[in-house]
């Protein structure tokens, strides 16, 4: 008799990679229960990321039937990887979406002194020493007192 736990698992290899999607059939329309299927997102999730996506317009026909085009099926792959694997919010995958030339989405490993992910969207972090030090730069403290006496006259 074998022992159940003496057998290798199977989750070796993520289940929810974009090369584990099924590939996309040629095809001109394709219903929002196919687009779920190919792209590994339920349908009601699709309908929220029409409302937060302006890029995502499948046509509507017949009693609000959704046909969404390949370009569509493949902006939702886009969308999915952004959201659920390279863990960007809603807001910061739209902005990757809206600037594509900019950022590729791969921060690589290293070499990102002075940034950091805050929402999604990538910013740059003070690395001047008096900001390290806690302390204001003296040419900045004395523009703040001249503005501070100017408004108490």
């Amino acid at each position: 008799m074998t022992d159940l736990f003496s057998q290798p698992a199977v989750a070796d290899a993520p289940s929810t990679a974009l090369s584990a999607l099924p590939p996309i059939p040629a095809k001109r329309y394709f219903t929002i229960g196919e687009v779920s299927d190919l792209c590994g997102v339920k349908a009601h999730v699709l309908r929220y990321w029409e409302q937060e996506f302006t890029q995502l317009k499948p046509l509507k026909r017949r009693g609000n039937r959704r046909y969404y085009q390949h370009h569509e099926v493949l902006l939702v792959r886009r969308i999915r990887e952004l959201l659920y694997e390279q863990g960007y919010t809603i807001h910061g995958a739209r902005i990757q979406l809206s600037h594509p030339s900019g950022h590729n989405g791969s921060n690589g490993g290293g070499g990102n002194h002075g940034q950091a992910h805050a929402n999604g969207a990538v910013v740059h972090v003070a690395t001047a020493p008096e900001a390290s030090q806690g302390g204001i730069p003296s040419d900045l403290k004395a523009k703040l007192e001249e503005i501070i006496q100017l408004l108490k006259v």
